[in-house]
């Protein structure tokens, strides 16, 4: 499945009849097994429905930090992304990829 970061924003958690997905580096995560941690009011709710690359990378849920751009990293940061990268390879299913 292919989606723009648009339609991924429909899978943020707001309707319970949809699965929540949480992009990493453009690949589609579906989280909706953690529903309590990134839907509403979870405490990663912020990433539901969005590529949270950046924010993951630098472990902020500050808003401008979640977005795709790996711009400006340091080396350390590129080191935890891909650290939260293989846990939720472990954890959730690959859905997709965000075109």
């Amino acid at each position: 499945m292919e989606l723009t970061a648009q339609q991924l924003r429909g899978f943020n958690g707001s309707d319970a009849g949809k699965p929540i997905y949480v992009a990493i580096k453009g690949r589609i995560f579906d989280v909706s097994a953690a529903r309590n941690f990134y839907g509403p009011g979870g405490d990663y709710c912020m990433f539901a429905g969005k590529d949270a690359s950046r924010a993951l990378a630098k472990m902020s849920k500050k808003e401008e930090d979640i977005c795709s751009s790996l711009d400006g990293l340091s080396e350390n940061e590129v080191g935890v992304l891909l650290d939260w990268e293989k846990k939720f390879e472990a954890k959730y299913p690959v859905v997709g990829r965000v075109v």
